[in-house]
């Protein structure tokens, strides 16, 4: 019978993951030394070599892969486990893994975590921020108890809660202010600023401009909404951004805001979870407290 422990698949399972061994190190608190000791008593209880260790970077090997898939199983399930004990205290108790999208994260999150404080004062809240692929992956695997993202996922094995939805609005130079504002044909004429590859509101925005993503390399881009707006008080072109970030992102730049024309853009915001965690039940409840803040509006 081979001893394999919980601490070696998961040493292993972050190793798999991040392809390096500094990285990984960190992701699991430990030294790079010790996690290398441990893989490589993985190695010799199975008696394979699980990576190819080169000068920077590991391969995984063929039986490594296979071993990382069904370590990512076992862990799923032990992690279910300590939710399942979770779940079973009211109120809810210990970490709260919540992942949120970048363009939600600086103008709602405090307030969720304010909110969730004050009626979970057991809970121990770990954001994590990260574009819409990254957390339907890491909610998938195990490593996220819910998110907070733009809905719909459309991900069979996710459950979606809705929160509330918001419009997009449009960020000219100051001296627009008094402009007309343009129809979405105009738009699309216009030079419009877009957060990079990656990111759903890039693409929400894309969708409302009736853009096809192979046509935007005339388009410029940035890497946050707060970036987008600083180019437009510079003179570079015009934006769109959520609701919620006018308030944060436009009082520092020569920016003004309007309304877009109805229809108006639109997005849907909402939290969401594995259909099969244990919390889900307490994740419902959380989504009826967060359903009483007031959105950020501009």
């Amino acid at each position: 019978m081979i001893n394999i422990s919980l601490k070696q698949l998961r040493y292993f399972e972050a190793l798999a993951r991040h392809k390096h061994f500094g990285r990984a190190a960190e992701d699991c608190a430990i030294s790079q030394p010790a996690l290398s000791v441990q893989i490589k008593d993985l190695e010799d209880m199975l008696g394979a070599p699980l990576v190819e260790r080169g000068a920077r970077m590991v391969r995984v090997t063929e039986l490594g892969q296979e071993v990382a898939d069904r370590a990512r199983d076992i862990l799923r399930s032990v992690d279910d486990l300590g939710d399942m004990a979770r779940a079973s205290h009211n109120p809810l108790i210990g970490r709260l893994r919540i992942g949120v999208i970048p363009t939600i994260a600086p103008y709602y999150l405090p307030r969720v975590i304010q909110t969730l404080n004050t009626h979970f004062p057991a809970l121990d809240i770990l954001p994590r921020e990260a574009v819409t692929e990254q957390l339907i992956k890491d909610l998938t695997a195990g490593n996220l108890d819910a998110a907070i993202m733009a809905l719909p996922v459309s991900e069979p094995n996710l459950f979606e809660a809705p929160l509330f939805d918001e419009d997009f609005v449009l960020v000219r130079h100051e001296n627009d202010a008094d402009a007309a504002v343009p129809s979405t044909d105009m738009l699309r004429d216009m030079r419009l600023l877009l957060l990079q590859e990656g990111h759903c509101f890039r693409d929400q925005a894309l969708s409302f401009c009736n853009i096809s993503p192979t046509d935007t390399r005339e388009l410029m881009e940035g890497s946050s909404l707060s970036t987008l707006v600083q180019m437009v008080g510079a003179g570079v072109g015009v934006t769109l951004v959520p609701e919620m970030a006018v308030k944060i992102d436009t009082p520092s730049a020569p920016v003004s805001v309007a309304r877009l024309p109805a229809p108006r853009p639109t997005r849907r915001i909402g939290m969401v979870w594995r259909k099969t965690n244990p919390l889900a039940g307490r994740l419902t409840h959380m989504v009826d407290v967060l359903r009483q803040i007031d959105p950020p509006r501009a």
